[in-house]
């Protein structure tokens, strides 16, 4: 149940009309009740400020009848600029970055402002008498008159605002920040671990406490000797309920073995969770299982690094193709992807045997490793890069600038590898005159990190080897 009321509070996040929504059920309320303290309390006080004096029935309707149609129509041509900029956001971009754009907070508070105003005015404009239109004496809600002239002028500062938000929020920097300080963030948030503790790598307590049947030498009865929970519908894992998913395992004395990550492409009835020991569970246990899953018919970022990662490679790449031919946003694109693998390097990544606060194993998860998220985003761009000599130079600078912060001499080898291929790749793309630069500074590159100061030589040189010095 928690996974699908994540997955609401996401879809509602990148709508356009739950905020407006709720801004309108605001503006019923403020109008009830700033009606009701006009009925009560009187405005005769105003009389006492002449530039506050009370109005008569006809000039309250004019005024609340101006700011009301002006609010609509404005809402309206509102709605039209959001939507053609989220149409060139999506078609310059990436699909993918379309729900950026759609739970961007200005846009949805504009809308609301107008929205809101425009139904404030209507409902109060209604509530105006004169006393020739009824028997009873006259009512002009003066004290609410007020209030809509004063949510007319912060309608005004809005519309500003939104003129100033929408060219700069489009602009590609700034897109670009915006995934890369989420991805930023949710690495800090996520690691070192991800569902339970996890266990210490090469812990062998852990890997003995493993399951014959989840081990890859099981033998055929073995294999057999474990229940399977298939998925109940088709489409995009996009969060496991983690928490429950290990609690879940405690209460019942399960291992459980997930067959997907968020971000992966489940069918119904494929296996989602493998678990031992089989008479443990019962049909309640199938249910609870499938409920652990929210799937959707798009990845989200809630759970899934690799999506944040995939929205940087599709701008850079889109943006080094012939078409396009523009190096710089590719540019930008590796230097967050570099700040996000510095941060990376720094850190431990958990074991895929996670444990309990016991220090039992209870869920087998995909390993995740600082090579996998490697490939997952230089690995993808650099069959790009190679073919730009100014996008190949900054390539092997950022690889030098994630080496300062690898301490693991096995991360510290694959940044080599990468750069080796990188070299290989533009052998094959460019000419001889601009491949010889960038096999000056991966051999450099890699002759430096062979040494034992590489991190003071890297230091030293970084700049040089990216070209710019």
């Amino acid at each position: 149940m928690r996974a699908q009321l994540l997955r609401l509070a996401d879809h509602l996040r990148e709508s356009y009309w739950f905020v407006p929504t709720l801004m309108a059920f605001a503006a019923i309320v403020l109008a009830g009740g700033m009606i009701a303290l006009d009925s009560y309390e009187g405005a005769g006080w105003m009389d006492r400020f002449a530039w506050l004096q009370a109005s008569r029935p006809d000039g309250a309707r004019q005024v609340l009848s101006s700011i009301g149609g002006s609010m609509i129509t404005v809402a309206g041509t509102v709605f039209s600029v959001t939507i053609a900029a989220v149409v060139y956001a999506s078609g310059q971009y990436g699909p993918r970055l379309l729900s950026n754009f759609m739970s961007d907070r200005g846009n949805q508070v504009t809308l609301g402002t107008f929205i809101a105003t425009f139904l404030y005015c209507l409902l109060v404009l209604r509530t105006i008498r004169s006393p020739e239109e009824s028997e009873a004496a006259g009512f002009v809600p003066n004290m609410a008159l007020l209030v809509g002239v004063l949510l007319a002028l912060c309608s005004l500062a809005v519309l500003i605002f939104f003129i100033h938000h929408v060219p700069s929020k489009l602009h590609i920097n700034n897109v670009i920040e915006d995934v890369g300080d989420r991805l930023l963030h949710e690495i800090d948030r996520r690691f070192p671990s991800f569902i339970g503790e996890g266990a210490d790598t090469g812990d062998q307590d852990a890997e003995a406490e493993v399951p014959a049947a989840f081990r890859a030498d099981a033998r055929g009865d073995e294999a057999a000797d474990r229940v399977q929970f298939a998925a109940p519908k088709t489409g995009y894992i996009q969060m496991i309920d983690d928490d429950t998913l290990m609690e879940l395992a405690r209460k019942h004395d399960l291992v459980f073995r997930l067959q997907y990550q968020p971000g992966d492409f489940v069918h119904a009835g494929r296996t989602l969770v493998e678990a031992w020991p089989p008479e443990r569970c019962d049909q309640d246990m199938f249910q609870a299982v499938q409920d652990l899953f929210g799937i959707g018919a798009k990845r989200s970022a809630l759970q899934d690094l690799r999506f944040l990662i995939d929205e940087l490679v599709e701008i850079a790449a889109r943006a080094l193709s012939p078409g396009v031919n523009d190096p710089f946003t590719a540019i930008t694109c590796l230097d967050w992807l570099g700040a996000a693998l510095s941060e990376l390097a720094r850190r431990a990544l958990p074991s895929h045997l996670r444990l309990d606060e016991d220090g039992r194993l209870r869920v087998i998860a995909h390993p995740e490793t600082f090579e996998g998220f490697l490939g997952q985003s230089l690995g993808s761009l650099m069959q790009y890069c190679a073919r730009d000599v100014t996008t190949a130079l900054r390539f092997i600078r950022v690889l030098a600038q994630i080496s300062i912060d690898c301490d693991d001499p096995d991360r510290v080898a694959a940044l080599g590898v990468y750069a080796a291929k990188l070299e290989a790749l533009s052998r094959q793309a460019l000419d001889d005159s601009n491949f010889e630069p960038i096999a000056e500074r991966c051999g450099e590159f890699r002759r430096i990190l062979a040494e034992p100061d590489y991190k003071r030589r890297l230091r030293d040189q970084a700049a040089w080897l990216g070209g710019s010095a």
